[in-house]
């Protein structure tokens, strides 16, 4: 892989990243200009998941970006990932939510845990859109008090009868292939809960309600249950007990993505605030030449160009192999939540007209906000930084 200065002269940010990282960006930003940008208020407005759109993405390599090319992925990094995301984000960041959750959770959790002949079977597949993913772990009583879970996997036969019930599921009607976390032991026990992969169409799977949601509506969030269904032992990913272990790595992943998807929401809002500064003329001179929007400005691109470095310092130790818990838990929580206030002040500069639908910004305004609560809220990245940062000083 070339590797050479890249640039990204949206925001200034400037690194020692893989020229296929500039590649990348290119053939999304091309992809979201011309395939998505067309389609975003209707999608939104009707919440539809543009599923064959979504197939076509995996066409391109966007729905296996990380994965191996000996399991049907592109076989690039979590720089190339998250330069993706940051594009789809900053035209739409529903679509963009569907691309992470697809790639960093349930195409993710089978590439990391999952055994070679799951690998084999599934990855090819997810890699390339022919069948969409979904992970469940979220549940109606237990959110961020996952080892509480009452969805339950018992042995019987051969295999494993799963009762429960998943909400906030992304994918949840459409997916293809399901990775379900169950729990298999005693109530907040160590190592209480086992990973499964369930197909669509397995007897007593029953996608159900989809939620109308206030921000990213592209993006299908249902609620799924699970009526006794029955799988195969061979269906397990990994060990028993390892379900809420694995679920925490894959999570260390997806922040990272969430962090790039917010980035790219932030920086769409920026864009179009900038440019509507420097048309919009209030007492005869552009309100770029206001002081008081100016300053506003310079604070939204100060904060994405931080959000950036620290979004590709993540990526830098996932790629490496190193421990990113604290960073990507960084990552997703300042990303996320200066993200909500860049959103919030393009609305601001924009004025009466950022209420309205006719123009981009209210969209970001609503869509952002699922950043600071998606794959662990705010409070939650809190937690993992103060656990990590105590940690390594020897203090819990």
């Amino acid at each position: 892989m070339a590797s050479g200065a890249v640039a990204s002269e949206k925001i200034g940010f400037s690194s020692d990243l893989p020229e296929s990282v500039r590649q990348v960006q290119e053939i999304v930003r091309k992809f979201a200009e011309e395939r998505l940008r067309p389609q975003v208020r209707t999608l939104d407005e009707t919440q539809t998941f543009p599923i064959d759109l979504f197939r076509e993405a995996g066409q391109l390599g966007l729905l296996g970006i990380f994965i191996p090319p000996e399991y049907g992925g592109a076989g690039l990094s979590y720089y190339e990932y998250v330069a993706a995301l940051i594009e789809l984000g900053a035209v739409d960041g529903a679509f963009g939510l569907s691309v992470a959750a697809h790639n960093s959770l349930c195409t993710g959790h089978i590439y990391y845990h999952g055994s070679e002949e799951q690998k084999h079977k599934y990855l090819p597949k997810l890699a390339t859109g022919e069948w969409i993913g979904a992970w469940a772990l979220t549940e109606p009583n237990t959110g961020s008090d996952a080892s509480n879970m009452d969805t339950v996997a018992v042995r019987e036969g051969e295999g494993w009868r799963i009762t429960g019930q998943k909400n906030f599921i992304t994918h949840g009607i459409s997916a293809d292939v399901y990775v379900v976390i169950a729990r298999t032991g005693e109530r907040r026990a160590h190592q209480n809960a086992t990973a499964f992969i369930i197909e669509k169409g397995t007897p007593g799977l029953l996608p159900g309600k989809k939620e109308d949601k206030l921000g990213m509506r592209a993006s299908e969030t249902a609620w799924v249950g699970l009526d006794g269904v029955w799988v195969p032992d061979d269906q397990r990913i990994g060990e028993v007990g390892e379900g809420f272990h694995q679920a925490m790595q894959v999570l260390d992943g997806g922040r990272i993505s969430i962090a790039a998807l917010a980035l790219g929401i932030a920086r769409g809002a920026y864009e179009a605030a900038l440019a509507y500064a420097q048309q919009r003329q209030q007492f005869g001179k552009p309100l770029s030449e206001h002081q008081a929007i100016a300053f506003k400005l310079a604070d939204m691109a100060l904060e994405l160009a931080a959000a950036e470095l620290l979004t590709y310092r993540a990526a830098f130790l996932k790629n490496t192999g190193q421990p990113v818990t604290r960073y990507s838990a960084m990552a997703k929580y300042y990303a996320s939540e200066v993200g909500v206030k860049i959103c919030n002040e393009a609305v601001q500069i924009f004025g009466g007209y950022g209420y309205i639908k006719d123009y981009p910004v209210e969209k970001y305004y609503r869509d952002i906000k699922l950043c600071t609560i998606g794959e662990g809220t705010s409070e939650i990245q809190q937690l993992v930084i103060s656990r990590d940062i105590l940690r390594e000083a020897g203090l819990s």
